[in-house]
């Protein structure tokens, strides 16, 4: 059965700050747009890279941390309620006779929209892959990067690789399911975890509870049987192999951006980005816009704020194709009961 076509003003590829910031220059020009992003959240490389570090070059905002700036960015887009689509990649981009794009993605969603801002920064995020002998050909039924059906797990032997907070979050998070695995090892190289001292302090809690299991070590293969995973071999400091029961694995080794489809889009690049002009940040293809870390011009920094002024000069030149019959004109927050109304205020 093929999903109903969404036929939309706009569709912001990319739900980092830069995307989020796009949604509320697009409403104050009022055109209603999607956002579609591969992560399963909103906030990019600042929620997966620097959530929890402090930003300091943010207009008017002396320090936020990433987490913190994400979270101010999705309440102000709040009056203009753009829909969001996580966990889910644009596999193809097409502009159609009429003018009109033709957005795909990798779950079967089919936009139709009037104009494209690709706000992709540098590129999709992918879970690294586990790269020990015998994870490959486990992948998606004993091996895998996200949590997501946990109830899958009830019963057996999960083991959880990581040392951040996602990897803790998600060990945790098996410890207390209605139908939990029938033990949940969390497995890192070393002692030491980078997470919020609260999620730490109910690590150690579970674990002293009995409740989760700390495994020191390093992977070095999975140990399978018709293709039905039951251990993995575990390097130990203190040089010593052991093999340890699982039935899964949940591997939480960091992230990778890869450009992905954009390079198949038909869209002008240099060195993997992609090239705009300057007054309304619109590639080489009608309709087809580019944002924050993903484009190139003379002159380019890959700064937040240097983002925010390209979306807000972006929404321009994509006002004048969504309302091709109305005069666009400068507003300003402050006075302009249109851009009250817009807002909610009114």
């Amino acid at each position: 059965m093929t999903a109903a076509v969404i036929q939309t003003d706009a569709v912001i590829v990319g739900a980092g700050p830069v995307g989020l910031f796009q949604a509320f220059q697009l409403g104050l020009q009022d055109i209603r747009c999607h956002l579609i992003d591969a992560l399963p959240h909103v906030g990019g490389q600042c929620v997966e890279l620097y959530a929890d570090k402090p930003i300091y070059d943010i207009p008017g905002i002396p320090v936020c941390t990433g987490r913190e700036l994400v979270a101010q960015l999705q309440t102000q887009i709040k009056p203009f309620a753009p829909t969001f689509h996580l966990n889910q990649e644009v596999t193809e981009v097409t502009r159609l006779d009429d003018g009109s794009i033709s957005v795909k993605t990798s779950t079967g969603q089919h936009f139709v929209c009037k104009v494209l801002i690709i706000a992709a920064g540098v590129g999709a995020f992918q879970a690294r892959k586990l790269a020990v002998e015998g994870a490959a050909g486990l992948e998606g039924s004993h091996v895998h990067y996200r949590l997501s059906d946990a109830s899958r797990f009830a019963g057996q032997d999960v083991m959880v690789l990581g040392g951040e907070e996602s990897a803790v979050a998600a060990a945790l998070k098996l410890t207390l399911e209605a139908q939990a695995p029938r033990s949940v090892t969390l497995m890192h190289r070393r002692d030491v975890f980078t997470a919020e001292p609260a999620l730490l302090q109910a690590m150690r809690e579970a674990i002293a509870s009995g409740k989760l299991q700390l495994q020191i070590g390093q992977p070095t293969a999975l140990l399978s049987t018709a293709q039905h995973l039951h251990a993995v071999q575990v390097a130990t400091p203190d040089g010593n192999t052991i093999e340890h029961p699982a039935q899964h694995v949940l591997a939480f080794l960091g992230l990778s951006p890869k450009l992905g489809p954009i390079a198949n889009w038909g869209l002008a690049m240099e060195r993997k980005q992609l090239v705009v002009n300057t007054e309304t940040f619109a590639t080489d293809v009608p309709g087809i816009f580019a944002v924050g870390d993903i484009n190139t011009y003379p002159g380019k920094k890959k700064l937040i704020l240097c983002g925010f002024h390209e979306a807000t000069l972006a929404a321009f030149g994509a006002a004048a194709i969504v309302h091709p019959t109305r005069k666009t004109q400068l507003q300003y927050t402050t006075t302009s009961s249109e851009l009250h109304r817009l807002l909610g205020l009114v």
